[in-house]
């Protein structure tokens, strides 16, 4: 779903500016889906790494290449589906981001959207956030509150993605 127009406002760019608006309407309703589930302040870098999560999987799976607002609601199992702590998820954006990559290249370069998802999957790769080790048994006493208790520093999509089915689940 390319958006195009002019590159200045007074009609004289000759160029044309594509808008990312596949990417943009994948990053709102994420951003939405989180925000009405309330589960982390939104400007924090957890929000950030669901949101990321989220929309990486709401774009991944348009694959029509039009995002329709009036069928998000019939695409939450499906996102559900995908963002589940049984599922390959990694494997699967990746495949699917080598797929993008491969149909833009045959069709003369990326695009604006591929290069926001593109992005955004790098950030959750290389991003680490310190998060509770899930893992960890207590020795000792028991843990009185959650910023007391062990923690493990955690690729950003991997505490993004329990968080983007979390709020789906919400919505």
């Amino acid at each position: 779903m390319l958006h195009r127009g002019q590159e200045s406002t007074d009609g004289t760019g000759g160029g044309e500016l594509t808008v990312p608006m596949a990417w943009l309407y994948a990053e709102y309703i994420a951003d939405e889906l989180l925000r009405t589930g309330d589960l982390m302040p939104p400007t924090s870098f957890e929000f950030r790494a669901g949101r990321d999560a989220l929309a990486l999987t709401i774009f991944l799976s348009d694959t029509d290449g039009e995002l329709s607002g009036i069928r998000v609601v019939s695409q939450l199992d499906t996102w559900l589906s995908l963002t589940a702590y049984d599922q390959p998820w990694q494997d699967w954006v990746r495949g699917r981001m080598a797929r993008l990559t491969a149909e833009a290249r045959d069709s003369g370069g990326p695009t604006p959207d591929l290069d926001l998802a593109e992005a955004a999957w790098r950030w959750l790769q290389e991003t680490e956030l310190l998060a509770p080790d899930l893992n960890a048994v207590p020795g000792g006493g028991p843990v009185i509150g959650e910023d007391e208790g062990p923690k493990v520093w955690t690729p950003a999509w991997q505490l993004g993605l329990p968080l983007g089915h979390l709020a789906i689940h919400l919505f």
